[in-house]
């Protein structure tokens, strides 16, 4: 029998995160206090290192951009395909 994955909320990763930055507890106490693996601990802390980092860089803001063209392309797709489609309903 497998092991479900625990799923957490943005809003306990927060509160963990932020105690493992503020280092007023060593991540053993953060471990046992949260029951969540030290590992796990490091691993949502870096990541938010370099989510911080991100917004001041900008890159956030550049990576919406990118989506945005993204998008605009597949409507744009969506447009010729549908024009395309009842040009072949009407020959056929």
């Amino acid at each position: 029998m497998l092991k479900k994955a625990k799923v957490y909320s943005a809003e306990f990763k927060l509160r963990i995160v932020l105690e493992a930055i503020k280092g007023e507890l060593s991540q053993n106490q953060i471990t046992s206090k949260y029951g969540v693996h030290a590992t796990q601990i490091s691993y949502w802390k870096k990541q938010a290192l370099e989510n911080i980092k991100a917004g001041f860089d900008g890159k956030i803001k550049g990576k919406d951009r990118e989506n945005e063209l993204l998008i605009e392309d597949l409507y744009k797709e969506i447009g010729r395909q549908k024009v395309e489609l009842e040009w072949l309903k009407k020959r056929v």
